[in-house]
């Protein structure tokens, strides 16, 4: 059994066991029809995955890495909040009519900063401490400006990332202020064990864990039939990774970069999983 189901099927039990519902007052999402969009929610979940012993993803249902690894380059590498430069469609409902989703995601990384190396934005200063000041507990980005807020189409959800070194070891934690367990929990924690994998590669590391805080663990009210389904399968074990060896240059990374051997997982009709907005 993958580790990644492990935690996936445990947090949604303790949510559907444990969770606070919010009906009982008015809520920002809706669904098409336009009715109000209710989830159960967990505070302060906390989830860690050693890239050391087995690539975190999800199989009891089908995930797609590449797809993943575009919109984690899409943001990091690209530095755009433009969906024309995205290959997939995820971000089309939060896009004006230029492709633009404001000032969010990509846009907060590609910003310069000054610091006493030089103009640099966060990605690059990142790539600069690693490889030049390892022992900093400062080295993190983050894209939640609130300067910047009434600019965005979306606040970011996964807003933060730290990294952190031991020994040869490079280690990081992902805030998220929101999860929804359905259609984003795999697909995030797939993208930012790639994230690490690809900056401890560059900057000569080894990747360990990636530790994942959730503020708010939640699944929406027309998601608990089908997540009841899920955590009710028998899940595989997990893919072996292997990230190209040859890239040294972080912004050389592409989804080709990535490959999955022996990857099994349940498939999901992406019809049943209505997104809120």
């Amino acid at each position: 059994m993958s580790y990644a189901d492990q935690v996936f099927i445990q947090t949604c039990k303790d949510i559907l066991s444990k969770g606070v519902w919010d009906t009982d007052r008015e809520v920002r999402p809706r669904w098409e029809d336009g009715s109000p969009a209710h989830t159960i929610k967990l505070f302060g979940v906390v989830n860690r995955y050693d890239l050391r012993e087995e690539f975190p993803m999800l199989t009891v249902r089908k995930q797609y890495l590449k797809s993943a690894v575009d919109e984690l380059l899409w943001i990091w590498q690209k530095k755009s909040n433009n969906i024309h430069d995205l290959h997939s469609h995820v971000w089309d409902s939060w896009a004006d009519e230029n492709g633009s989703i404001g000032k969010a995601y990509g846009y907060q990384l590609g910003v310069k900063h000054h610091y006493p190396q030089g103009d640099m934005d966060q990605v690059d200063k990142i790539l600069w401490d690693l490889k030049h000041d390892p022992a900093s507990r400062r080295i993190l980005a983050i894209m939640y400006n609130h300067h910047d807020l009434s600019e965005m189409a979306l606040y970011p959800c996964a807003y933060s990332m730290t990294f952190n070194v031991s020994g040869n070891t490079l280690n990081a934690i992902l805030n998220q202020r929101s999860q929804d367990m359905l259609t984003a929990n795999g697909w995030n924690v797939m993208q930012y064990a790639t994230l690490l994998h690809m900056i401890a590669q560059v900057t000569g590391f080894q990747a360990g864990e990636l530790v994942h805080v959730i503020a708010d663990a939640h699944i929406y009210d027309r998601h608990v039939p089908v997540v009841e389904e899920l955590i009710a399968r028998k899940p595989f074990d997990a893919p072996k990774f292997t990230l190209d060896p040859s890239v040294t240059d972080f912004y050389a990374f592409t989804p080709d970069s990535v490959k999955l051997e022996g990857y099994q997982a349940h498939s999901l009709d992406p019809k049943l999983i209505p997104v809120a907005v």
